[in-house]
């Protein structure tokens, strides 16, 4: 137990000190001078019991008694005082002073409240700590229930009145993750970070969804503050996340059966929604190194996995990121570019087919062929032949 001593004679509140500490040397004690020096220790330590002086310097222990209960509500008073007189005792019972002690203090006297004040406060914490389990295996326990009814899934004779009645109308926001590996901290973020929003624009929770899906259900009390909240959070996720992640919202749900409807057009809406890249230009920087790296590398086989390890992105993300950023598909702005690269080979008569091919990234002449009358309209000796008039090889 955290004790604080204020007294403004130095031998009391020693005296306190040394008595305290014979009969219980796990208890932490801090001295205060006056009532100044023990608003700085309160601010600063988790203190549960202060014994005060009544008449100090500046500030009596009764006002330092009402100004520092509505900061720190949990914090049992003893007062000591070396007046007796009734006003003294009565004001301190009123600001709610567990105890009121004349100096000269006997030291058994001294022990034995302290005994019955550290049992208290050790009961009262104990049940702070049972009701806080209580309130979070409630809280676990709706958020639950809440997913698998989201999910469409059986929640047996569970009573979702309660619920039902505290979200009358609201909105429903998905973040969804695209990642192989396991994100079990970036669940972590979403939870705090939208949640955090959550609360502050109306109230709701979240729920885990999927195992890279997380579902919020949000009340609000102003309809127009949605795009801000969903633009808050697409900033905070940018900041913070390492993986590329979706946002989806539905229209405002006032019937609780149509939930698991909601919930399923945002996953169909997923499917084709682009995935955001964490980090400012995260994104724009991986594709730009990508694009070096084609240019370096087009003449070897390159595939789109290839490609997206380099810079560290998911196939699926770097292929939807690559056709946002250049307008062309992967294999399409590859085939374009390798074939831009067999019209230049192409001027030089000293070359032969095959040899563009294979230096081209085609080790099949034929497959080569092919891919460039597609593009270009001609055969590669038909090509030829229009700016050289060479002969077909």
């Amino acid at each position: 137990m955290n004790i604080l001593i204020v007294d403004d004679e130095t031998v009391i509140r020693e005296g306190i000190q040394r008595t305290l500490r014979q009969r219980f040397p796990d208890f932490r004690m801090h001295l205060a001078a006056n009532a100044e020096e023990a608003l700085i220790i309160l601010h600063n330590h988790p203190i549960q019991l202060v014994l005060t002086d009544i008449l100090m310097p500046s500030m009596t222990g009764l006002e330092l008694m009402n100004i520092a209960r509505k900061k720190h509500p949990h914090v049992k008073w003893v007062v000591v005082s070396a007046y007796s007189e009734f006003s003294y005792a009565q004001e301190a019972v009123r600001l709610g002073a567990k105890d009121y002690l004349l100096k000269p203090i006997g030291k058994e006297m001294l022990i034995d409240m302290i005994q019955q004040l550290s049992e208290e406060i050790a009961r009262e914490e104990e049940l702070t700590q049972e009701a806080e389990k209580l309130k979070n295996s409630q809280k676990s326990l709706r958020e639950a229930v809440f997913g698998r009814w989201a999910a469409g899934l059986d929640i047996g004779r569970i009573d979702l009145t309660p619920l039902i009645e505290s979200f009358p109308t609201f909105y429903l926001i998905m973040v969804k993750m695209d990642s192989d590996r396991a994100v079990q901290l970036e669940h972590f973020i979403i939870e705090n970070i939208l949640g955090e929003l959550i609360e502050r624009f109306g109230k709701g929770f979240v729920t885990i969804h999927d195992t890279n899906s997380l579902l919020g259900i949000y009340s609000i009390h102003q309809a127009d503050k949605l795009p801000t909240l969903l633009d808050e959070l697409r900033v905070n996720l940018v900041r913070c996340l390492r993986v590329p992640f979706q946002i989806m919202h539905s229209e405002l749900i006032k019937n609780f059966n149509d939930v698991p409807v909601a919930v399923q057009h945002m996953r169909q809406a997923s499917a084709t929604q682009v995935y955001e890249h964490y980090g400012a230009g995260g994104g724009d920087k991986a594709i730009d190194v990508a694009l070096q790296y084609i240019r370096a590398h087009y003449q070897v086989d390159l595939s789109l996995e290839k490609v997206a390890s380099i810079v560290f992105l998911n196939p699926v993300y770097f292929s939807q990121l690559f056709k946002q950023k250049t307008g062309h598909g992967f294999k399409e702005y590859v085939i374009q570019l390798r074939l831009e690269q067999a019209k230049q080979l192409l001027q030089n008569p000293a070359l032969k087919l095959a040899e563009i091919a294979e230096r081209i990234g085609y080790q099949d002449m034929r497959h080569f062929s092919q891919l460039f009358r597609k593009k270009f309209g001609v055969t590669p000796s038909e090509y030829r032949q229009t700016i050289s008039g060479g002969q077909e090889e």
